[in-house]
């Protein structure tokens, strides 16, 4: 059985995912994602996210493109989290994410608003739902404990990637 499932993400990372756009024509899993990107929707307060992320700065940080820190520190426990907003999962260049995450971003997991809120509620068991695999684990130990919170989040980290 675990060599079925290895083959299978093996097949899976290895294949591009295919599937119809709007005007019948074939997409990847990466065209989606940077579809996402383009249209991020987020209906929490980036300012109550602020606050909130004075927690989060002890494992990650928010590092543009140009190498400026717009939040955080010099953690790099957690992956950085600018243009996480739309972002497939597990797709940071140099961080080692656990086997699950890397699954997951594999499968087509991409930082919606909704995903990313239940994600950083209870990181292990929204792994677990999202790869229908009882035994996936998150490198994430900490859990927001509010859904709005968890939204503002959000808002606050897609607001720094504007």
């Amino acid at each position: 059985m675990k060599f079925h499932l290895a083959l299978a993400a093996g097949l899976l990372a290895a294949a591009p995912v295919f599937a119809q756009s709007e005007n019948g024509e074939a997409t990847t899993a990466s065209d989606e994602a940077a579809a996402a990107e383009e249209a991020v929707t987020v209906s929490g307060d980036a300012a109550a996210g602020e606050k909130a992320f004075k927690r989060c700065v002890s494992c990650h940080v928010v590092v543009n493109d140009a190498g400026e820190t717009l939040a955080g520190k010099k953690a790099k426990t957690g992956p950085n989290l600018y243009g996480v907003a739309g972002r497939a999962a597990g797709s940071i260049e140099g961080f080692r994410y656990s086997k699950s995450m890397q699954a997951a971003g594999e499968a087509g997991l991409v930082w919606t608003e909704e995903k990313f809120a239940a994600f950083v509620q209870d990181p292990t068991a929204f792994l677990r739902e999202e790869l229908d695999d009882g035994s996936a684990r998150s490198a994430m130990s900490f859990k927001v404990r509010k859904e709005e919170e968890a939204l503002d989040l959000y808002a606050y980290l897609a607001s720094l990637a504007e």
